[in-house]
């Protein structure tokens, strides 16, 4: 199936994270692949070192992306990681594939959205693929076999905490 979550509220990436930790009770392979992220404190950057069914893959640089106008090294990077991403899905890599961010690349054009859809439309039933990030596009939207929308309801971040190790990244 194909899992989508998206919205302005924290938690997409924990969900998919869930997901994946769940799986696991069923010794089901999960590869992920961080879109926009190379940063190796992240706490699933941290704890993949210690789980055997879990690969990370960062494809992202530790770096402000300005989608307005993006730089090329971050766009060729959405690129190569798309294609990562597409030989693994096609393989059949693992049970569960996860494109983090990989919604707010498709509403950022930083990849073409009708590419994306078309070739998750084709492999969806293949793996597991959950796609994360604020913004997806309806295209993807419509394809997607679940989809939650997390809504920001409040936020201790508008009060001046900044993010937390373990729980925020």
């Amino acid at each position: 199936m194909l899992q989508v979550y998206t919205g302005t509220g924290k938690g997409k990436t924990t969900a998919a994270l869930g997901v994946a930790l769940r799986a696991s009770g069923y010794a089901m392979k999960t590869l992920m692949f961080s879109f926009l992220k190379d940063d190796p404190d992240y706490g699933e950057a941290r704890a993949v070192q210690s789980l055997p069914w879990f690969t990370l893959r960062q494809v992202g640089r530790d770096a402000f992306v300005n989608f307005r106008d993006p730089d090329p090294v971050d766009l060729r990077m959405c690129r190569d990681g798309w294609e990562q991403a597409k030989r693994s899905i096609a393989a059949r890599e693992a049970d569960i594939i996860i494109l983090d961010e990989l919604n707010i690349v498709l509403a950022t054009s930083m990849l073409p959205t009708s590419e994306v859809v078309s070739f998750l439309r084709e492999h969806k039933g293949a793996v597991e693929i959950i796609t994360t990030g604020r913004g997806a596009p309806e295209e993807l939207i419509k394809i997607a076999d679940l989809v939650t929308d997390m809504s920001e309801v409040k936020h201790y971040f508008h009060r001046g905490v900044s993010s937390r190790n373990g729980i925020d990244h």
